[in-house]
């Protein structure tokens, strides 16, 4: 099962591009505690909803897949590897958080959103 959640903060301003195809994608920097060290996740959002409004320094909480992606730059394939979001929500937003962890419960059972925030 490749699901991933993740809290933290934006760790930069979010970046919003058009691609060929005529798709938006948000790439987002989120840093998130792992024993107790800060670690840097890339985040790729496709087509957002338009009111998101996200600034650096947000708390988020996003649901969403894991994968790596190949691309030609300079020359040479290059890789990234990146969390793609499927649903996200700032953590203030009480409504917007809770179906995130509908979403994550739904994917995974009640079992796995357990460790899930929703106070």
């Amino acid at each position: 099962m490749n699901v991933v959640a993740l809290s933290g903060h934006l760790s930069s301003q979010p970046v919003v591009r058009e691609l060929q195809s005529g798709s938006v994608v948000m790439s987002i920097e989120l840093t998130t505690l792992v024993e107790d060290i800060a670690v840097s996740v890339p985040l790729a959002w496709f087509d957002p909803p338009a009111n998101v409004e996200l600034v650096a320094g947000d708390e988020i909480t996003a649901v969403g897949t894991v994968r790596r992606r190949f691309y030609r730059a300079g020359g040479s394939t290059q890789s990234r590897t990146e969390v793609v979001v499927s649903c996200l929500a700032r953590t203030d937003d009480k409504r917007a958080l809770a179906k995130v962890r509908k979403r994550l419960v739904g994917v995974m059972g009640a079992e796995g959103a357990d460790g899930l925030r929703s106070s």
